[in-house]
């Protein structure tokens, strides 16, 4: 698969194997929006050990998988699905991936039984990044850029996603893939 060289919507960061904060050490964040103002994502790859049973409550009882989507306003709730003919109002990120849109329509296709958790993720946090921010990192190469997909975002096992990346970039960074966890433990 060809290196991705431009930040837009669709792309994945994939952080690089020396990062230490602990917010994106090997994160994997879907970049939904990207402008000269600044960049938005939602890390894919951190789902929260609890249930939200507020969340729950809105969907109607429907249970919802929850993750982790960034240290920036970690209480506001985003979220990505597949569902672009039933959710008026959606972004489209990458094929077969949606971002956000009318609410309450998430709310009627959960009443209904039409939601399915591999059709939706929801997130609590973004990531959030200045005007020129974003780049500054990538020249530091802080992230790796690579491409989305819907199995990459709906399918993939969290603990999967970041090597799942890497690998499907190939050559060197295939072999960042198997970079372990703790080098100092190797």
């Amino acid at each position: 698969m060809a290196t991705v060289k431009k930040l837009e919507p669709g792309v994945v960061l994939a952080a690089a194997p020396m990062m230490l904060d602990p917010n994106f050490r090997r994160a994997v964040i879907l970049l939904c929006e990207h402008s000269d103002e600044g960049s938005f994502g939602l890390i894919v790859n951190r789902p929260l050990p609890i249930r939200s049973e507020e969340l729950d409550e809105m969907l109607h009882g429907q249970h919802a998988l929850l993750s982790f989507g960034g240290p920036v306003q970690p209480t506001s709730l985003h979220y990505v699905h597949d569902l672009a003919d039933e959710i008026p109002g959606s972004e489209q990120i990458s094929a077969g991936v949606y971002w956000g849109g009318d609410f309450s329509f998430v709310q009627t296709l959960a009443g209904s039984t039409a939601l399915a958790e591999r059709d939706i993720r929801f997130f609590l946090g973004y990531a959030g990044w200045g005007p020129g921010q974003l780049e500054a990192e990538l020249a530091t190469n802080d992230w790796i850029l690579g491409n989305s997909s819907r199995d990459l975002i709906f399918k993939t096992d969290a603990d999967s996603v970041w090597g799942t990346v890497l690998e499907r970039l190939g050559g060197h960074y295939a072999l960042l893939a198997n970079f372990p966890s703790n080098p100092r433990l190797n």
